[in-house]
C-alpha cells in the first residue's frame, strides 16, 4: 500500500477531486482552469486524493501533473488517462503521480499484468478499473489492490448507476473499491459508500460547479438529511428542493402517516421504506426497519440496504421523550441515523453533541399526520445542512 490506497482507507467516504478541462461526453468543462489553483483548493476542502487527466482529449497533459505536484507535495495524485505501455508510467512517475489509471476494456490480462508489475517497481499504485461483471472478475483475478468500478461505458457514455452499485457490493472487501462517474449529490456518493465504496471519483459535478471547493465540501458534508412520513408528491418536491437527502415512506399499517406506496423521488436523493417488523419490496433504495412491540415499533431501529445492515436508527419511543436519547445515540458505534422529536430548533444542537451520519424528522414537519408543513421542512432541512 501507497499513499493513494491509505488516504482512501481512512474512516467514512473518501472522495478523489478530479480535475480535467472537458469530457468527450460533455465537451467544455473549464477550458481555462488552472491545475495549481483548482488543487489546492480540492486538498483544502477535503479531498482524500486528486485525479488529474493527462490526456489531449481532455485537455490535459504531463504539465497539469507537475503543476499539482509542485503546489500539494503531500496530497495523493492518480494520473488518469489511456495507459498501455511501461515508458508512460515511468513519465507519470517523473511527473509526479502516486497512481496511474488502467482500465481493462483497453487492456487484456498480459498487458495489464504487465503494467501492474513495472508500476510496482517504480512504487507506482494502479487503480484498476472495471465497467462490467467480467471486468471485474478480471481485476480480482490479476490481485488488483486497487478496483474503480466506472459507472459510464466509455464507448457509448450510458450511465448506470444502479448496476454500478451491484458491481461495488459485490467487490472483495479486503480491496479498495472506488464508485466512478455521474456522482453530482451527497445522495448518490453516499449510496455508493453503504454499498461498500471506500470512495467515489468526482470529476464533472465538480468542473462545473460555480466554486468547485464548495461543491466538494458539500458532497463529503454529514450528516445527510432524511425527511420522512412523506405521503404526497408535493411534499417529495419540497424536500428535494430544500436539499434533503433521503425521503421517507412509512408503510406500516399501524402508522397515520402510512404512503399508499414509495413515491418517486429525484436521482439526487435516495428513498427509504419505512417498516414495523413486516418487510416487502418496495422498490426504495433503503429500507429502515423496526421491531414490533406493545402494538407500536420498538424504540430503535435498523437501515438495511440490499438485505444487508448498514446504520443503526436510534430513536426515541413511541410517544415517548427520554433524557439519555442523545447520550445513546453518541455512544453507538458504526453509521448513526438520529430520529425522534427533530424540527429546526433542535436539530443542530443534536448534531453537535452526536455528530450522527443522517438526522430522519417527520412528526414535527407536519401540519397533520402525512401532510408536510413546507416551512418547517425547508427550516428544518437548512439547519440541519
Amino acid at each position: 500500500m501507497g499513499p493513494f490506497s491509505n488516504a482512501l482507507r481512512a474512516p467514512g467516504l473518501g472522495v478523489i477531486a478530479e480535475f480535467k478541462r472537458r469530457s468527450p461526453s460533455a465537451g467544455d468543462l473549464r477550458p481555462d482552469a488552472d491545475p495549481m489553483e483548482l488543487t489546492v483548493a480540492y486538498s483544502r476542502a477535503g479531498a482524500a486524493a486528486v485525479s488529474v487527466l493527462v490526456d489531449e482529449r481532455f485537455g490535459g497533459s504531463l504539465a497539469d501533473l507537475r503543476a499539482a505536484r509542485a503546489v500539494a507535495p503531500d496530497t495523493p495524485l492518480l494520473a488518469k488517462g489511456f495507459f498501455r505501455e511501461e515508458l508512460q508510467l515511468l513519465q507519470l512517475k517523473l511527473a509526479g503521480a502516486d497512481a496511474a489509471l488502467l482500465i481493462l476494456r483497453d487492456l487484456d490480462d498480459a498487458r495489464a499484468r504487465a503494467l501492474m508489475a513495472y508500476a510496482t517497481e517504480l512504487r507506482l499504485e494502479t487503480l484498476v478499473e472495471a465497467h462490467d461483471w467480467a471486468e471485474l472478475e478480471r481485476a480480482v483475478a490479476l490481485n488488483a489492490p486497487v478496483i474503480g468500478i466506472n459507472a459510464r461505458d466509455l464507448s457509448s457514455f450510458h450511465i448506470d448507476r444502479r448496476a454500478q452499485l451491484e458491481l461495488v457490493a459485490s467487490a472483495p472487501r479486503d480491496r479498495v473499491v472506488i464508485a466512478e462517474s455521474a456522482i453530482q449529490s451527497r445522495a448518490q456518493a453516499a449510496a455508493a459508500e453503504l454499498a461498500g465504496a471506500d470512495a467515489v471519483l468526482v470529476g464533472s459535478t465538480l468542473m462545473r460547479a460555480k466554486d468547485p471547493a464548495t461543491k466538494l465540501r458539500e458532497l463529503l458534508a454529514r450528516p445527510l438529511v432524511k425527511v420522512c412520513g412523506l405521503t404526497r408528491e408535493e411534499d417529495v418536491a419540497v424536500a428535494a428542493e430544500a436539499g434533503a437527502d433521503l425521503a421517507g415512506f412509512i408503510l406500516a399499517k399501524e402508522s397515520p402517516r402510512r404512503a399508499k406506496r414509495v413515491l418517486d423521488v429525484p436521482d439526487t436523493m435516495l428513498s427509504v421504506s419505512v417498516f414495523v417488523e413486516d418487510v416487502s419490496d418496495a422498490g426504495a433504495d433503503l429500507v429502515q426497519l423496526y421491531a414490533r412491540e406493545n402494538g407500536h415499533r420498538a424504540r430503535d431501529g435498523e437501515l438495511y440496504r440490499g438485505g444487508e445492515r448498514v446504520a443503526s436508527v436510534i430513536d426515541l419511543p413511541w410517544q415517548q421523550d427520554d433524557s439519555t436519547h442523545l447520550e445513546r445515540a453518541r455512544n453507538a458505534e458504526g453509521r448513526v441515523m438520529l430520529a425522534g422529536g427533530l424540527s429546526a430548533d433542535n436539530v443542530r444542537e443534536a448534531i453537535d453533541a452526536v455528530q450522527p451520519w443522517a438526522v430522519d424528522a417527520s412528526s414535527r414537519l407536519e401540519i397533520k399526520p402525512g401532510v408536510k408543513d413546507h416551512d418547517a421542512v425547508r427550516a428544518f432541512v437548512e439547519a440541519a445542512r
